[in-house]
């Protein structure tokens, strides 16, 4: 039986910032036009929070049943591949997890959309599962989008655009359109994680068969690409605190900009694949931290 240690390991917990940072951020636009809803807050952070880790423990299983956690990998040894937990064991904890993921999602939809009606209602059902199907078909099952190149727009999708907009419309009822800023911001951030973990893992993917966005461009213009998602993602949240400018302190999340630069320099210059692995826990971290900040300048600004 797979030790809790072994569960604590597949859940990768340095991926959460992201998961968090879309709820942060939907939550923060939310109380800025004050209609924060605490219910709505919490429900969230728990949904987010347990189909990031679905997501990961079948990303652990569809990559290790497809050979490509191998020796070669350059990133960490994953859970199946190291033989801590089994494929039975597995599938288990997906089902477990996926389970509690859609009871949560439940309850925090059905708390978003009472004033809204049946139709909204079976919209943001949809979209749930639609995330579900998302986190397990990354890398699970025959057809699995993480193989064909399409992981960054889904990232961008699911990381981004719709837990921000989402969020923001189960606390307000409505999407202000200038939302859809911070919600780029957010979405281009996270793709740029999935950009650094699929950089470094260029030579093994390649030879798996796993032909991400990473593979087709190359060491070289992976990097470039690195360095467009961070910075249209720095342009979207500074463009979108211009329109909303009320006072200096919504400003404060700009302290985060020298450690990202300074991090992309880096990253540029790195040659081995290795040594990229850190950049993504810094970035992942800096994304919850720029949308902490965020969300204390807006507040401030009230």
């Amino acid at each position: 039986m797979a030790k809790a240690k072994s569960w604590i390991k597949a859940a990768r917990l340095r991926t959460l910032p992201l998961a968090l940072s879309g709820i942060l951020m939907g939550s923060a636009l939310a109380a800025f036009w004050r209609e924060f809803n605490a219910i709505i807050f919490v429900l969230a952070l728990l949904t987010a929070t347990l189909i990031q880790v679905f997501s990961n423990f079948a990303n652990d299983y569809g990559d290790f049943k497809k050979g490509t956690d191998n020796h070669q990998r350059l990133g960490p040894t994953r859970t199946m591949q190291g033989g801590e937990i089994t494929i039975s064991e597995m599938k288990q904890g997906m089902w477990l997890i996926g389970s509690l993921s859609f009871l949560f999602g439940l309850a925090l939809v059905f708390a978003g959309t009472r004033q809204n009606g049946p139709l909204v209602f079976f919209i943001f059902i949809g979209l749930g599962v639609l995330a579900l199907l998302a986190a397990y078909f990354y890398t699970a099952g025959k057809r699995s989008y993480g193989y064909i190149g399409l992981g960054d727009l889904f990232v961008f999708l699911f990381f981004g655009l719709l837990p921000v907009t989402g969020v923001f419309f189960l606390h307000a009822g409505t999407i202000d359109q200038s939302v859809w800023l911070p919600a780029i911001s957010i979405g281009l951030l996270s793709t740029g994680v999935l950009n650094l973990n699929n950089t470094r893992d260029i030579d093994n993917d390649k030879q798996s068969g796993k032909i991400t966005i990473a593979v087709k461009l190359g060491p070289v213009y992976s990097r470039i690409y690195q360095a467009l998602l961070v910075i249209f993602a720095w342009l979207a949240l500074i463009v979108f605190t211009v329109q909303q400018h009320k006072a200096l302190g919504q400003w404060l999340f700009v302290l985060i900009l020298p450690l990202t630069l300074l991090d992309l320099f880096k990253i540029l210059k790195i040659k081995d694949g290795r040594q990229l692995d850190p950049f993504l826990k810094r970035l992942a971290l800096q994304t919850l931290a720029l949308t902490l900040l965020f969300a204390l300048g807006f507040l401030i600004a009230q």
